[in-house]
C-alpha cells in the first residue's frame, strides 16, 4: 500500500514542532519532509538535513520547472517550499510523510493529495498564551514577537480548513490526541 501524508500547520509557538518530534518516535513509519529554502544555513544546519538550501535563482528555476508541491516567497528572495521529489522519495521507501508547513502550504498540499492526506492544525489556547510562550523562548526581539502574533491572528483564520484542530493547552494531552488521530488515519 502506498504511503499517506500528514500535514501539520500552526502559528509559531503553538507547539507544532514538539508534537511532530513526539510523533516521529511513535513507530508510525513517519518520515519528515525536508523543506527547501533560499535563505543561508544558520549555525550547524546542513543541506539535506534541516533544509535543502538553494540560491534564490535556483529556487526560481525550480519553480519554473514545476518542481514544487507548494512554495511561498516569505520575504524578497527568501523562499520556502516542498519539493515534489522529497515527497516521492519518502513515499517510494514505503513510509508516510509528515510535514511542518505554514497554513497556506498545508491547505495546498491537502488539496493536491485529497483523502491521502490528513491536515492537522495545532491551535494555541489563546493569543495571550502564545505571547507568553514566544516571550519565554527568549529568541525573538519584541518587534519580531509582535509580528509573529499579528501573523498568528491571520493563521488562526485558516483552522476551519483543516481536517483536525487540536488545542495545545496541555502538551501531553495534545500529543496523545495527535497520536490517536494519526493512528486512526494510518490504520495502525
Amino acid at each position: 500500500m502506498s504511503g499517506k501524508l500528514v500535514i501539520f500547520s500552526a502559528p509559531s509557538g503553538s507547539g507544532k514542532s514538539t508534537i511532530i518530534n513526539y510523533l516521529l518516535n511513535q513507530g508510525l513509519r513517519l518520515k519528515f519532509s525536508i523543506s527547501a529554502t533560499s535563505r543561508a544555513p544558520r549555525g550547524e544546519e546542513q543541506n539535506g538535513r534541516e533544509y535543502y538550501f538553494l540560491s534564490p535563482e535556483e529556487f526560481r528555476q525550480r519553480i519554473e520547472a514545476g518542481d514544487f508541491l507548494e512554495y511561498e516567497e516569505v520575504y524578497k528572495d527568501k523562499y520556502y517550499g516542498t519539493l515534489k521529489s522529497e515527497v516521492e522519495r519518502i513515499l517510494a521507501s514505503g513510509d508516510n510523510v509528515i510535514f511542518d508547513v505554514d497554513v497556506v502550504g498545508g491547505c495546498n498540499i491537502k488539496q493536491f493529495y485529497g483523502s491521502r492526506a490528513l491536515s492537522v492544525f495545532i491551535q494555541p489556547p489563546s493569543i495571550d498564551e502564545l505571547r507568553r510562550r514566544l516571550e519565554s523562548r527568549g529568541t525573538d526581539a519584541p518587534d519580531v514577537i509582535e509580528s509573529r502574533l499579528a501573523k498568528a491572528q491571520y493563521e488562526l483564520s485558516f483552522s476551519p480548513r483543516f481536517d483536525v484542530v487540536i488545542v495545545n493547552d496541555d502538551l501531553a494531552r495534545a500529543e496523545a490526541e495527535a497520536l490517536r488521530c494519526i493512528q486512526n488515519f494510518l490504520h495502525v
